[in-house]
């Protein structure tokens, strides 16, 4: 279900978001403009292992497994993530579809970003790409390290 806010106040929570503390003014305006809001209950998928990618999502208030499904094992989660982390990487890389697998564990709220008008903006102005680009480089290191931790 997805909530409209007025855009002033999409903007103060992406500006406190610290996925996006300290960027630009005028790409924080940008991104507001790409912003809506989503909740899901316990239980419910986010986000699917295989399924088109298609926003970059910040979690505004709950809790999230970050996993990945098998045959043999069910659902394995990799990470946990909660208030003020980033969420999908996978929109950004071709051939734009998730990665991994994200479950609500508790009842989350999340700020959808577009991923095709983030991907346009990067293309046309390039400070905001590599801005772009430098935030979610953390978050694929960060995830590589999580899924290294399980394997070991």
């Amino acid at each position: 279900m997805t909530i409209t806010k007025t855009k002033g106040l999409y903007q103060q929570i992406l500006a406190e978001h610290p996925f996006l503390r300290d960027l630009e003014p005028h790409h924080l305006e940008f991104m507001t403009g790409c912003a809506s809001e989503l909740h899901f209950g316990a239980g419910q998928y986010i986000l699917q292992e295989g399924e088109a990618a298609e926003h970059l999502y910040l979690i505004n208030q709950g809790k999230v497994a970050l996993g990945t499904i098998t045959p043999s094992r069910g659902f394995t989660t990799i990470e946990t993530l909660e208030d003020g982390d980033p969420l999908g990487w996978s929109w950004f890389i071709p051939p734009y579809h998730w990665h991994f697998t994200a479950l609500a564990i508790l009842p989350t709220s999340l700020i959808a970003l577009d991923g095709k008008r983030l991907r346009g903006k990067c293309e046309i102005d390039h400070d905001f790409g590599y801005e772009l680009v430098k935030r979610l480089a953390q978050i694929l290191g960060h995830r590589l390290r999580m899924t290294r931790k399980q394997l070991v």
